[in-house]
């Protein structure tokens, strides 16, 4: 795993927000009131992966928030912290992927496809609903089944574009050892 420095992982931060806002605006609308298909939760993963859990968590809450603010439906703190524990959970799943040095076989790809359905579980079936009804009283009907169609629908978006977005990123990167000395 490399290291990356603390002014490069605020640029990711701030990158890996605006993207998150950017993306948001091409959400597929959804059957489910208030809820949508998400391309964003993907690069939020790729940039979890990437730049560790504390980025994964800062992208998603301050990217959720901006975005909530900047459409004009309120910002909805339950779902704003959903997104925040999505990409610190796929971060702490991650820590000892070596992507950065070329490696993304079989084995990273099952290990980050399980981080994905496990963060979106915790995030859309937990943080979200319990989030809105306490701190909205909302019904708990309505907002589980809210969460149960955010955790499908991003966990199959999140799996196969952040399975593509990894494996070629991992294929512009050396493998290390990969260069020997020619004779």
């Amino acid at each position: 795993m490399s290291r990356t420095s603390p002014v490069t992982q605020v640029v990711a931060i701030g990158i890996g927000a605006a993207l998150f806002i950017v993306l948001g605006l091409l959400r597929i609308p959804s059957p489910v009131p208030n809820t949508s298909i998400n391309l964003q939760y993907a690069v939020l993963a790729v940039f979890a992966v990437l730049y560790g859990p504390l980025a994964g968590f800062l992208i998603g809450l301050i990217g959720h928030m901006l975005f909530d603010a900047l459409i004009g439906g309120g910002v909805w703190v339950s779902w704003e912290l959903a997104s925040g524990v999505f990409g610190l959970v796929v971060g702490l799943a991650m820590l000892r992927a070596a992507i950065h040095e070329g490696e993304f076989g079989t084995a990273t790809a099952v290990r980050f496809t399980v981080s994905v359905v496990v963060a979106h579980a915790l995030a859309w079936l937990l943080v979200a609903p319990l989030g809105d009804i306490l701190i909205y009283a909302e019904p708990a009907d309505k907002v589980f089944v809210q969460g149960a169609f955010a955790f499908g629908a991003n966990t199959i978006v999140t799996c196969v574009l952040g399975t593509i977005i990894l494996a070629v990123y991992a294929r512009t990167r050396t493998r290390t050892g990969s260069l020997t000395v020619g004779s």
